[in-house]
């Protein structure tokens, strides 16, 4: 049942996030000569690890957390495996690589300006609302997350899995 919650929420959260938000943006730009076929390429690229990140993220809040990645219905374990081990927002980072991805390969500025507001909106919502939610949730374990996994980027080798919490 989380799987089928988890593919709910990303049609209507994600979808419109990533998807629909963009290509509406896109639609107000003056139509320009197509991008090189390199720039192109690497929007496809930038996307599609994007779009991988997100999924495998949600299939860890779906099978190992026991929900989903929307608000309603949380993950009821502290998810701290896969992509999880490098980022503490990998899901985060997964969304805005395909909102960048489309920046990049239809070389739109409206969608390369969405992304930078769309990650310092993440950034404020994780620090604001999500990291409060979490230590309350999960205490201990999750101070012991935040000790080893860093917000969004920088941790050259991943932690250890499985994930052991003190």
């Amino acid at each position: 049942m989380d799987l089928l919650k988890t593919l709910l929420f990303t049609i209507l959260v994600p979808g419109t996030v990533a998807g629909y938000v963009p290509a509406w943006l896109r639609r107000g730009e003056a139509a320009e000569a197509a991008p090189p076929a390199w720039r192109v390429a690497a929007g496809v690229l930038v996307f599609a690890v994007g779009a991988a990140v997100y999924l495998r993220c949600a299939w860890d809040f779906a099978t190992a957390g026991r929900g989903t990645p929307s608000p309603t219905h949380p993950p009821r374990a502290l998810v701290a495996r896969g992509l999880y081990r490098w980022s503490r927002n990998p899901m985060y980072v997964g969304v805005v690589m395909v909102v960048l991805g489309q920046a990049l390969g239809f070389a739109s500025r409206a969608d390369a300006v969405y992304g930078a507001l769309l990650w310092a909106a993440f950034h404020l919502r994780v620090v604001l609302v999500e990291e409060p939610v979490l230590r309350r949730s999960f205490g201990a374990a999750y101070e012991g997350y935040v000790a080893r996994v860093p917000r969004w980027f920088g941790r050259a080798r991943p932690a250890p899995e499985p994930f052991r919490i003190p």
